[in-house]
């Protein structure tokens, strides 16, 4: 390794864990699961980049995440700096998902996956390979996997994964965590303390904008369940009062119903802080009448109250009312809607006082003290589909809007772990 580089024990395990007098040489498999930020993803992609050029020549191998944009910012954009330092020679094919890899006169192909789907499988089926690192294995579907390791079948082939923790029920955690020494697999399990470059300060400011099942799993790295509140943490100490003085900018978020209800959200920004002032909250089934897409449009207009909206964030599964407000002139954007790493990332802008909930947003304030995970979720992490209406829009705002103007780690282990 390259001087100046710092290694925690438990990172040097992994970076050597297959070299000849290691008592691991003879596990077929690595797994790393815990914490986010725990330094996980660097140390076994290096380690796996040393094994494969000292062992192999002309061989292929694979680097699987969840999407291919996945693999190139969470895995090469560190590592591959750190590689050449050592005197790799990378040259990446684009356009053919490749990395083609040189060192002491041997060379080895690389090729880039991504295991969004059961789709995915099909991609890697029909390669031959001499060993698979799967990052954030958890994301990825049971088949693109077993077909993965299916591939690995040159003779001192071997496997590199990791993952943060998932309920105890997923799938993966069942096969491989629980049946580690029957599969002859190494499995380390990390927390923030493994990494030598977070400070003192920086693991507690962590945890502290986790909480419950997330702080569980992404903190103290455990497979639990989720149960319970979603935003457990959420009480009267988060409630601020609409702040004085012009907002720089306003959204406003939107959870379009028809028999359900829709809930609309009036954003503000002050100082670097969204401020959710005003809603608009409409129950078709408690008023026993069902608004058209036009008097929906005009209860947002009433909640704008002339204000210079940038735009509107709207479900989008509600084409007809995104066409209705496009006609009137409003700007509309297509809300993201990924529910877990959404959740996730307003969870911490809650904690971190960046997302303010202003007092007045009764129908929201409501929703945060009903909103719960799904106990029956059949092994998955589910929220169960009542009073989570202004909690989607909330999310919807989080995801869409603030998510690209973080502008920090701080959040890892929620939207920059996915691909949108």
């Amino acid at each position: 390794m390259s001087r100046g580089m710092r290694f925690s024990p438990k990172q040097r395990q992994v970076l050597i864990w297959w070299r000849p007098g290691s008592p691991h040489r003879g596990q077929q498999a690595i797994l790393c699961d815990g914490a986010v930020r725990s330094g996980k993803t660097l140390c076994t992609g290096l380690s796996f980049f040393c094994w494969a050029m000292s062992t192999f020549q002309g061989r292929n191998f694979a680097l699987c995440g969840r999407t291919i944009p996945s693999v190139r910012r969470n895995l090469l954009s560190e590592l591959l700096p750190l590689l050449g330092a050592m005197g790799f020679r990378c040259v990446q094919r684009r356009t053919e998902n490749l990395l083609q890899v040189e060192l002491g006169g041997r060379h080895n192909s690389f090729y880039l996956f991504g295991g969004k789907d059961e789709s995915s499988a099909a991609l890697i089926q029909g390669i031959t390979l001499a060993g698979a690192l799967l990052d954030e294995v958890a994301l990825m579907p049971r088949s693109f996997v077993e077909q993965a390791v299916a591939r690995c079948s040159v003779s001192g082939s071997r496997l590199w994964f990791s993952c943060n923790p998932e309920a105890p029920t997923h799938w993966f955690y069942r096969e491989w965590v629980q049946k580690a020494e029957e599969k002859r697999v190494l499995r380390l399990r990390f927390t923030m303390e493994d990494n030598p470059g977070l400070t003192p300060q920086v693991r507690e400011r962590y945890a502290e904008l986790f909480q419950g099942t997330f702080y569980r799993r992404f903190v103290l790295g455990e497979w639990v369940a989720a149960e319970g509140l979603v935003y457990d943490f959420f009480d009267g100490r988060y409630l601020q009062d609409v702040p004085e003085g012009e907002m720089e900018q306003w959204y406003i978020s939107c959870d379009y119903g028809t028999a359900n209800p829709t809930s609309m959200g009036l954003w503000g920004l002050q100082g670097g802080v969204w401020y959710r002032v005003a809603e608009s909250y409409y129950d078709a089934r408690e008023r026993h009448r069902q608004r058209t897409d036009e008097e929906h449009a005009d209860a947002l207009e009433e909640l704008a109250g002339g204000r210079a909206i940038r735009a509107v964030v709207a479900d989008p599964s509600a084409a007809s009312f995104c066409a209705a407000l496009r006609r009137r002139g409003w700007r509309v954007r297509r809300a993201n809607n990924q529910v877990l790493s959404g959740i996730r990332l307003t969870a911490q802008l809650l904690k971190s006082g960046r997302l303010v909930i202003c007092r007045g947003c009764e129908a929201a304030i409501r929703e945060f003290g009903l909103y719960r995970w799904d106990e029956d979720g059949q092994g998955q992490d589910r929220v169960k589909k009542e009073h989570d209406h202004a909690m989607d829009e909330i999310r919807y705002f989080a995801a869409t809007v603030v998510a690209g103007r973080v502008g920090s780690d701080l959040f890892a282990g929620s939207v920059e772990r996915e691909s949108f």
